[in-house]
């Protein structure tokens, strides 16, 4: 399956050496999502998953934002009219969204400039890597909606991310998190001036893309599947995984190149 014809329909989408590009596109209301645009982000990641062209994934928002969350006219006022078994099916769609993202086996880089709020913030934590700016403005900011802050599954990746003491804080108060204090808590992996985030993130996914692709969605599988697996098994799963690894094809190419005194090219097999 190849998804460089792919026309996204409430997003923008960009797919250069194997690097696809994902950009929020309301700027005017600092890219929030609707219940049309949960759904084809967590189809798109679906199809991913099968996508033989695609081999990283950048995801970002236009016009100095990243995203504002569930669109408060859009989502926000039509859920105080929805019935139980509604709400309930809009949640799991959200969460589906989530699964999609870890499920997909290209890393995700988020460029989070300006405002990552709500569920904007939880499709920032779900990627593999967040690259922010010292404007960026995270906030899980559910409670002040009267919500909870176990949205999406944040309750369980947050704390892995930056500390259970450190998530509890950002999720019972929903107060902003600067790029600064995001990067020392390690929610941010580096930060950049706004004009040269999106090219640093799209330049740190195609170095990713220009590796063993199939080595990075194993590496990729293993950091998600480990978190419910004690010692034993984790170490377990681990030589299997890279048994599998051992029999590709880039496995071999490497070690060629290191015989020649190469750098190896990577295909992906």
């Amino acid at each position: 399956m190849k998804l460089a014809s792919y026309q996204a329909q409430h997003f923008l989408w960009q797919l250069e050496e194997a690097v696809a590009t994902i950009t929020l596109n309301r700027p005017e209301r600092k890219n929030p999502l609707t219940f049309e645009s949960y759904a084809e982000l967590r189809d798109l990641f679906r199809a991913l998953q099968y996508a033989e062209d695609v081999r990283a994934v950048v995801l970002c928002g236009a016009g100095g934002n990243f995203c504002s969350g569930g669109d408060v006219h859009e989502i926000i006022g039509p859920l105080t009219q929805m019935p139980m078994p509604r709400l309930l099916a809009f949640t799991r769609m959200t969460g589906d969204l989530v699964k999609a993202m870890r499920a997909c086996p290209q890393p995700i880089v988020s460029a989070v400039d300006g405002v990552c709020a709500g569920a904007g913030a939880i499709l920032a934590m779900a990627s593999d890597i967040r690259f922010g700016t010292p404007q960026s403005k995270t906030a899980f900011l559910f409670n002040r909606v009267g919500l909870a802050g176990c949205d999406m599954g944040a309750c369980a990746m947050l704390p892995r991310i930056i500390g259970q003491g450190r998530a509890a804080e950002l999720l019972y108060t929903g107060r902003v998190m600067m790029g600064e204090e995001g990067l020392a808590w390690g929610f941010f992996n580096r930060l950049c001036e706004p004009q040269e985030l999106l090219e640093e993130a799209r330049k740190f996914a195609r170095m990713l893309a220009q590796g063993p692709t199939f080595a990075h969605a194993m590496t990729k599988k293993m950091l998600h599947q480990e978190w419910s697996m004690g010692l034993d098994e984790a170490i377990e799963a681990e030589a299997q995984a890279q048994a599998l690894c051992m029999a590709t094809q880039d496995f071999q190419r490497a070690y060629r190149a290191f015989v020649a005194k190469k750098k190896p090219v990577f295909e992906g097999d």
